[in-house]
């Protein structure tokens, strides 16, 4: 058997394979299904510095491989989850990840102020949230926005500190160095690309926010082409994802320069999609002979 434990700016974690943000909640469903320890860690639901609805439905719409979503963020806010979700998760032997969601650099930070004192093992900011100080562009789409809102999480917390990156941007590589720049401990690549269906009978939109994020295994190629590329840019450990649906996937993912990869829509598909990566990535390892799975990181050999 294989090495499996990875550890990722200082945090070590069971295994390479985390269930990605929003796609786990706070992780009691998934507590019913396999024990939480089999998981490199969770990244729960994204979090608000106060409850929050979500957007109207229909709010999840099928796509040719893939799903588009505009959940809009429902939470029930970050002291509810210190209070009633985190006692809970943190007994379950996985790494716990923070997901941090405001619409504020204000709100940031006074999110990651809460959790800094409890035992949440990682902060993981996400900047493709639209930042209402500028018009609601998103903090990720520019260097400047991204710097800004990392320096000053950065700041507030002595959690080691990941930050998700937008894939909707012309250049990820740049936004990369700039959020590595201001104290990002590490990375994680991509969030869902923006994206849309018609209803042609009503010729409306079938999302009631009229886009939503576009994710699952069509975006794979460029999700993994962007890791690539931010590798080849940065120092920071990188946790890849977009499209990850099987063992080859998160293969290839580690091998473009992930230390660790998150799964998502694979398991609205088949909720022990995660357990199945992890046993099978061991299985290849040992079918190659490769003794630690760190050791399949950045291996690409590109012609």
């Amino acid at each position: 058997m294989a090495h499996m434990r990875v550890k990722i700016a200082g945090v070590e974690l069971n295994n390479p394979v985390i269930v990605a943000s929003g796609c786990a909640g706070f992780g009691r469903e998934y507590e019913e299904l396999f024990p939480l320890s089999r998981l490199g860690g969770i990244s729960v639901k994204g979090m608000t510095l106060h409850p929050k609805a979500g957007n109207p439905p229909p709010r999840i719409a099928e796509t040719p491989s893939g799903m588009l979503n505009s959940v809009g963020l429902e939470n029930p806010g970050v002291d509810h989850f210190i209070e009633h979700e985190l006692p809970y998760l943190s007994q379950k032997g996985t790494t716990v990840i923070a997901n941090v969601a405001g619409s504020t650099p204000e709100d940031c930070v006074a999110i990651v102020r809460k959790l800094d004192p409890t035992n949440v093992d990682m902060i993981e900011l996400n900047i493709s949230c639209p930042n209402v100080k500028q018009g609601g562009a998103a903090f990720g789409t520019n260097c400047q926005s991204a710097a800004e809102v990392t320096k000053a999480v950065r700041q507030a917390t002595s959690k080691p500190l990941m930050v998700k990156l937008s894939p909707n941007v012309t250049s990820i590589s740049e936004i990369a160095k700039a959020v590595e720049a201001e104290g990002a401990d590490a990375l994680s690549l991509v969030n869902t690309f923006l994206g849309m269906r018609i209803d042609v009978e009503s010729k409306r939109p079938i999302l009631h926010n009229n886009v939503g994020g576009l994710s699952g295994p069509a975006i794979f190629p460029i999700a993994l082409r962007m890791v690539w590329e931010v590798y080849n840019a940065v120092k920071v450990p990188i946790i890849g994802m977009g499209g990850i649906y099987d063992s080859i996937y998160a293969i290839e993912m580690m091998m473009a320069g992930a230390s660790a990869v998150q799964v998502g829509a694979a398991i609205f598909t088949d909720p022990l999609t995660p357990v199945y990566i992890v046993d099978r990535v061991n299985q290849w390892l040992d079918d190659h002979g490769i003794h630690n799975v760190s050791e399949l990181t950045g291996t690409v050999k590109p012609w």
